[in-house]
């Protein structure tokens, strides 16, 4: 099938939720087509597939987990991402690859970094004890050189916030100067989303 038939049929499986489970094997398949585009495509799939059926994906997490090695960013992006939404479904299976995700956080590319902080707020939504001592690791991204990223960062602390606020109150006093003198409206207010968070 040709690259654009292919990717219009996976955004048909995307909308159809029903016949997620079953394509699980289908979709896993094309992590090995040739297209960037295709295999970046599965891999998201994957990830929303593995939130919803996280037992159901567990064969493909391995693969899913080599892309952290790729050289093409979008599929780093792409599979850290899927590891984040597969973890929030069930922790265990993302486990052993967990500790590894911490170098996308000072990834050379944007997409990437970003994509460490959502597969963080992800995984931390159910899991959020092993987040007690890297806290510093998303406090440099409050500092990132890239918007979209400053503009996420404080969401990490928001959802830790909510479950454990004592991982948070150590940079309370950086979310409020964040919040107060940063040029980027979104980060101002995402910034006070974290403090009220942490201090209902």
């Amino acid at each position: 099938m040709y690259e654009k038939e292919l990717y219009k049929e996976l955004g048909v499986l995307t909308k159809d939720k029903s016949k997620w489970e079953e394509r699980i094997p289908y979709v896993s398949s094309l992590l090995t087509h040739e297209s960037v585009k295709i295999q970046a495509k599965a891999l998201w799939l994957l990830g929303e597939m593995g939130l919803a059926h996280p037992q159901s994906v567990q064969d493909a997490v391995p693969t899913i987990a080599s892309f952290l090695d790729n050289s093409e960013p979008l599929l780093r992006e792409r599979a850290v991402n899927a590891l984040g939404r597969i973890g929030r479904g069930s922790y265990s299976l993302i486990e052993p690859y967990w500790t590894e995700l911490f170098r996308f956080a000072s990834d050379e590319d944007a997409k990437v970094r970003l994509s460490f902080i959502w597969a963080s707020e992800n995984i931390a939504t159910n899991t959020w004890d092993i987040y007690e001592n890297h806290m510093s690791v998303f406090e440099k991204l409050l500092y990132d050189s890239d918007d979209k990223v400053r503009m996420e960062a404080p969401e990490i602390f928001r959802v830790l916030g909510k479950r454990r606020p004592e991982f948070v109150r150590p940079y309370l006093e950086r979310l409020r100067q964040i919040s107060e003198a940063d040029d980027n409206r979104v980060v101002r207010i995402h910034c006070l989303g974290a403090i009220k968070a942490t201090n209902p």
